[in-house]
């Protein structure tokens, strides 16, 4: 029996589905680390990510204005989203970032397209939803890719003016991840179309969680296809297909609504039976039967690496601006809570994680920007980022706690907390995400040979054999490679090389260099032992994954630090460096040992150990002295501080308006209030029952001048403000019995 004939039952064969993914899309940075050697000249050489002009121009005038537009809670309270807003976005042409100049559109880049949505998103999920969706997976990006000249003509325009609203039908009752799975079918037949019988075919579809349904007039729609009557003169199953047909084309179901967690966003159904559609319908024409698949994933970059991490980013970049100035303003037993250590612990974890949320955010929209469409990538940044977001919120609540639950105008956590679910949901469940995509496709994507070791394994050419020796032989050098680099590595790791001129980046650079050299080694000893088995292993898979990810963030840590960071702020952003950084690095070493202590083969476990002299973590943890330096950091008023919260732009009298003005007030009089309380310890007065009667038992005392008292006392009326909650003329009997009504009815 032949080599090849061993590995053909140990491997199975890629599906048509599978393959048109791994074509689908471009390997990037996550290949290098895959691979064991870290590429940083490519990571450095990457261009820098900055606003143009126009973009700049675009947030500053119509993002400000649609921020100051908006009302969240009056949202969260109404039925959907206002006529006034909507409009606005469509004349504005917030529907239109992504599509190109020569069609209208604003042709934005992919960093801008992300701080677009994010900065929207800080103010209001259901609104930055309603813009990202046309600007992710969607007829714009399909038609702009795939479709033919006269649909690009014909309809780019129209979306890009706001006369046509979009929305894409891919998710089933039956399939929602499995997309390969979708019962939705369109059969190849003769119909009549404006008065004419032409070829074209019969569609029946039954979709739901479809964003902007409710409003659409046009309809993006994948389904699959079959020609039963040969009349393509092909196979009878020919694929998923997509379709851009007009909401007014007779048989088209839209205008149910779903109910997102309480986010008025435009989220319903779409159904349709036996409706017939020309093949013109059909995006690039019919050409493009069977292409859909292929054309969706190549096309999920712009949601997966843009518009959801944009939301956990913004997510973050709340939680911490709010917690940061609650933290410093509020006040338990004579010290603000942000004294207290275990405030800081949930303070510094915000602040570092929002740092590496930036940070990956900004890295990834870079790659994007340089037109690649990394599968892998953005499906680590669309699980991370989602799942950092979620972190982060849970310790904002925990330290604002009952200012946090109180929903009101003031409430700058509670529209996030109940959106982020949504963002970890959509474009694949994160479960799906991590579990399956990002080592699943990674592992065939990454690795140099093993793509093309499965293709010869089960090719029927003549000289399947040969070729397979080859690269069988590229292979076993390749994996013998990994494993003297990561001995080395493990036995002297001093010997890990680093090209940063910074002395705190050149440890963590080492550091990733020594890891990535275990994973691929752990990698190839999977594919060897389990085979086609670790598809269903998919908590060893996704550990791997998780090293993959978390040296991604490292990396991502790495490069904004020395890029974004001028030498000026370098004290300022070492702490969060080094936090943001120490948490990837701990995290992808924590992902090794377990995936090492659950490997099924104990003798394959041990030499696995042995090989790479892994046998107890070694990465720097983050200690109580950086928690406490961090969490200091984090309650000053600093540029850096400023450029991680950037998105946040308050707007008089709401929320994040009314904790700033407190904050900034608060740092204005920390001198004065260090009087106060020198005056207290000295008995030269005594505390008030209120810090207003404090302050004034203060003047008497000449503790502090008339100017002094009336500053301490504007910012007493700010503190006092920022601490409290939202309050309501509720009638509640009358709620009660509204209730008791419908569930009566």
């Amino acid at each position: 029996m032949s080599i090849r004939t061993t590995f053909k039952k140990v491997l199975p064969s890629i599906s048509t589905t599978e393959q048109e993914a791994l074509d689908a899309g471009d390997v990037w940075l996550e290949g290098s680390i895959y691979q064991g050697i870290p590429d940083f000249d490519a990571l450095r050489a990457v261009p820098a990510a900055t606003l143009s002009a126009s973009e700049q121009a675009f947030l500053e005038g119509p993002v400000q204005q649609l921020i100051e537009m908006v009302d969240d809670f009056a949202l969260q309270n109404d039925t959907h989203l206002p006529d006034a807003i909507v409009n606005f976005l469509k004349e504005n042409k917030f529907f239109s970032l992504i599509i190109p100049k020569a069609y209208g559109g604003l042709e934005f880049s992919p960093y801008a397209n992300s701080t677009i949505v994010a900065t929207i998103a800080a103010k209001s999920s259901a609104v930055a939803v309603t813009v990202m969706v046309p600007n992710s997976l969607g007829p714009g990006e399909l038609l702009m890719h795939y479709g033919t000249e006269a649909q690009r003509d014909f309809w780019l325009p129209r979306l890009a003016n706001g006369q046509e609203i979009p929305c894409f039908a891919l998710t089933s009752p039956e399939a929602g991840s499995d997309a390969g799975g979708i019962p939705d079918i369109g059969t190849v037949t003769m119909g009549e179309y404006q008065g004419e019988q032409v070829l074209g075919l019969s569609v029946t579809w039954d979709k739901r969680y479809i964003t902007l349904a409710p409003i659409a007039s046009v309809l993006g729609l994948a389904f699959k296809v079959e020609d039963p009557q040969g009349l393509l003169g092909g196979k009878e199953q020919l694929g998923i297909t997509c379709a851009l047909i007009p909401k007014s084309h007779p048989g088209v179901q839209l205008g149910n609504r779903h109910d997102p967690m309480g986010c008025r966003f435009y989220n319903g159904t779409t159904r349709g039976e036996n409706v017939f559609i020309p093949m013109d319908f059909i995006i690039g024409g019919q050409q493009n039967i069977g292409r859909g698949w292929q054309m969706l994933v190549a096309c999920l970059g712009a949601g997966r690496g843009i518009s959801l991490p944009a939301l956990g980013v913004s997510v973050s970049q709340a939680s911490f601006k709010s917690s940061a100035e609650y933290a410093a303003v509020r006040e338990q037993f004579g010290l603000s809570i942000g004294k207290f250590e275990g405030i800081q612990q949930k303070l510094a974890d915000i602040a570092g994680k929002t740092y590496l949320q930036e940070a990956m955010r900004v890295l990834t929209t870079e790659g994007l920007g340089l037109g690649l469409k990394p599968s892998v990538v953005t499906a680590i940044a669309k699980y991370h980022m989602t799942e950092i977001g979620r972190d982060v919120l849970n310790s904002a609540m925990d330290i604002q706690a009952g200012k946090a639950i109180q929903r009101g105008p003031q409430n700058t956590l509670a529209s996030g907390y109940m959106a982020q679910p949504i963002a970890i949901t959509v474009e694949g469940a994160n479960i799906l995400t991590r579990n399956l995509m990002i080592f699943g496709q990674g592992v065939m994507r990454c690795h140099p040979y093993l793509q093309s070791m499965v293709e010869s394994i089960h090719s029927d050419e003549k000289d399947a054999d040969k070729t397979f020796n080859r690269i069988f032989r590229q292979t076993v050098g390749y994996s013998v490679g990994n494993s003297l680099r990561a001995f080395r590595l493990g036995l002297l790791p001093f010997t890990a090389g680093a090209k940063s001129n910074l002395s705190e980046v050149a440890e963590y650079e080492k550091a990733v260099h020594k890891l990535a050299s275990k994973l691929a080694v752990y990698a190839d000893f999977s594919l060897l032992v389990l085979g086609g088995k670790l598809k269903q292993a998919e908590m060893l898979s996704a550990r791997l994954g998780d090293v993959m990810s978390y040296l991604y963030a490292a990396m991502a840590s790495i490069r904004y630090y020395e890029q974004k960071v001028s030498a000026e702020q370098r004290s300022e952003a070492t702490p969060y460096f080094h936090y943001a950084t120490r948490w990837a690095l701990v995290n992808a070493e924590k992902a090794l040992l377990d995936f090492l202590d659950n490997f099924p083969s104990a003798a394959t476990r041990q030499f696995m150990k042995l090989i790479t002299v892994t046998y107890s973590p070694k990465m720097k943890k983050i200690n109580d002295d950086l928690v406490r330096e961090l969490a200091h950091q984090a309650q000053l008023n600093t540029g850096f501080k400023q450029q991680l919260t950037h998105l946040i732009k308050p707007v008089a009298g709401d929320g994040n308006d009314i904790n700033e003005q407190a904050y900034l007030a608060k740092i204005a009089c920390l001198p004065m209030l260090a009087k106060v309380k020198k005056g207290l310890k000295q008995r030269a007065f005594k505390s008030g029952v209120r810090f207003a009667l404090t302050l004034d038992a203060a003047l008497e005392a000449k503790v502090i001048s008339s100017g002094e008292y009336k500053q301490l006392q504007d910012y007493n009326l700010k503190r006092e403000r920022a601490i409290r909650v939202d309050e309501f003329d509720f009638d509640m009997n009358l709620v009660d019995e509204r209730v008791e009504l419908k569930i009566a009815n």
